[in-house]
């Protein structure tokens, strides 16, 4: 017979864990029903893609690949400036 533990007897950390293996069970579960879906549903080794399918996202994400242009700022010049604008208007 399966003991049965309720949450007022359980110490913070098992509580904790339980939360942790609720949320990666449905993390899981949800996962699987969109990789299914965006596959085509073709799933094999519990959950893993298709290698086709792999390899069909990875020449998409290169043909949707972007590059700036020369002489753009970059990505930690346009966050200062965004913290120096946001910084001003506080202020």
């Amino acid at each position: 017979m399966m003991e049965t533990t309720t949450i007022a007897n359980m110490t913070l950390e098992e509580l904790k864990r339980l939360i942790a293996d609720a949320i990666e069970q449905a993390v899981d579960e949800r996962l699987a029903k969109l990789l299914g879906a965006s596959f085509g549903g073709t799933l094999v080794n519990e959950g893993v893609p298709d290698s086709r399918y792999v390899e069909e996202i990875l020449d998409s994400i290169d043909r949707h690949m972007w590059t700036p242009p020369p002489g753009a700022k970059s990505s930690l010049e346009l966050l200062r400036e965004d913290m120096r604008d946001y910084q001003s208007k506080e202020k």
